[in-house]
């Protein structure tokens, strides 16, 4: 076997794995597929015959190229925080069928990586976030994360560990019982087809948050407490001819559909048997990224 067809082969192997990253620091799954090709062109144009563990060498280039993707965004001033000058966006969710989930976005969705959790990650700068990402998400040690950054391993050490206290304190507390999240999402389904405005309050948090990512055409729409979001959940309810429970990045949640085609992804965030957090992904645009069919 050649030098080339071999180092393709070791590529292809690490593939997944170096999107979950990317997909992690970015937020996007089309710029981490971005990410994971740039980093093979990088590889195929480097000297790793010295290179003692390939898949680490790619997962720190894979890291330095999404870092540099974070800092353009920043620099162009684009893609704004969530709820930053009255704006919302959200992460891609990752969509799988309940009974189905191929090994590539298996890993993807690994350690529940969750919707809210990917807006908590959102908030932190670049570095902060290269530092978190690699170090507490897939234990890349902080001597090697240091280069990449530019830093020193005791510095790194700190970016990490500010991100940590960020993330724990802004990260909401979740049910981690699939069965019994699968449950609250069915009764809450159940109750806006039906239009049951008591039962939807039964299974919403008295001070349940919903955001909603509608695009650039769509106006974002943030609504606060347990009777509005009830109403607004029945309004949608309507307009959703079929709505179904799917995973979303490996915990249940709703894809609705109108004519055969997706109107939204909902993913909950569920604590104590009640929804406290509903993250709505509407975009047309981004929607018909994500291959979604009835």
């Amino acid at each position: 076997m050649s030098e080339d067809f071999f180092l393709a082969d070791r590529f292809e192997a690490e593939r997944s794995g170096l999107r979950a990253v990317a997909y992690r620091m970015l937020g996007s799954l089309a710029e981490a597929d971005d990410a994971v090709q740039e980093t093979w062109l990088k590889l195929s144009r480097a000297d790793v015959s010295d290179v003692k563990n390939l898949g680490a060498w790619l997962t720190t280039v894979v890291g330095r190229t999404c870092l540099d993707m974070l800092r353009s965004r920043t620099s162009r001033r684009e893609d704004p925080l969530p709820e930053q000058d009255g704006s919302i966006r959200l992460p891609d969710p990752v969509v799988t069928a309940l009974a189905r989930v191929d090994p590539e976005q298996e890993i993807l969705i690994a350690d529940s990586v969750g919707i809210a959790l990917m807006i908590v990650l959102e908030t932190l700068s670049p570095a902060e976030r290269l530092a978190f990402v690699l170090h507490d998400m897939f234990d890349v040690p902080f001597d090697d994360i240091a280069p990449v950054l530019g830093r020193t391993t005791a510095s790194t050490r700190q970016l990490a560990s500010r991100a940590r206290r960020r993330v724990q304190g802004a990260a909401p507390a979740a049910d981690t019982d699939i069965a019994r999240k699968r449950g609250v999402v069915d009764a809450f389904l159940t109750a806006s087809r039906g239009g049951d405005f008591e039962a939807l309050l039964a299974v919403l948090d008295p001070d349940v948050v919903a955001r909603s990512d509608g695009g650039t055409l769509v106006p974002s729409i943030l609504r606060r407490g347990a009777a509005d979001v009830a109403s607004q959940a029945i309004a949608f309810a309507r307009f959703a001819a079929d709505a179904r429970l799917v995973l979303v990045n490996g915990t249940p949640g709703v894809v609705s559909f109108a004519e055969g085609r997706p109107l939204s992804v909902m993913s909950f965030t569920i604590w104590d048997g009640r929804i406290t957090g509903l993250d709505i992904l509407s975009d047309p645009d981004r929607l018909t990224t994500l291959g979604l069919t009835t």
